[in-house]
């Protein structure tokens, strides 16, 4: 059974059960989650990178246990012509620069599969934090939405042999579901 599909209503279900893994990252050649979820979910993935040094803010600085620059990946990412999704990416310049993730295209799979292959591995489980907030004026320009209308965001933490080796935040516009699942033992 697919993991992300359309339902009646033209909603995109995220589903964190299945989405980071080896597998879907990677389904038909996709160059990460989005591509891939969008993709199967019968939707035109594209994606604006750029890739930068900078500092990191304060706390995803603390996060990654850094208080230099880090690899910042800022994406815009789009369903045809329409921005559903802003994502930024920091990650410590040594994973970075051994994973070879500094240039646009990461390739198939993504940074993800990049950082596994130069012995990053992120393993089976990673950390969300979801917050409901009023959106930035940037972030309601860039997704269509009213001044200060709400978004989901999402901050994704990945470790790899107990060290954060990246945190994602993702800015989620209209149209989106979010699937987890939880231990009830």
């Amino acid at each position: 059974m697919a993991s992300n599909r359309i339902d009646d209503s033209g909603v995109i279900l995220r589903d964190a059960r299945t989405r980071y893994t080896t597998g879907q990252r990677e389904e038909n050649g996709a160059h990460g989650a989005f591509d891939a979820e969008l993709r199967r979910s019968g939707r035109t993935p594209r994606t604006e990178v750029s890739v930068s040094r900078a500092a990191a803010p304060t706390d995803v600085a603390q996060l990654l246990g850094v208080d230099g620059d880090v690899v910042v990946r800022a994406r815009e990412m789009f369903d045809g012509d329409r921005v559903i999704q802003l994502v930024t990416t920091y990650i410590p310049v040594d994973v970075a620069e051994a994973a070879g993730i500094e240039q646009v295209d990461t390739g198939i799979g993504g940074i993800i599969s990049r950082m596994k292959e130069a012995g990053f591995d992120q393993g089976s489980t990673a950390v969300e934090d979801i917050e409901l907030r009023s959106a930035t004026s940037q972030e309601s320009a860039r997704l269509g939405l009213a001044d200060g209308a709400d978004v989901l965001t999402i901050t994704h933490i990945g470790t790899a042999d107990g060290r954060v080796v990246e945190v994602t935040q993702h800015v989620l516009g209209k149209g989106w579901k979010l699937r987890y699942a939880a231990p009830l033992a």
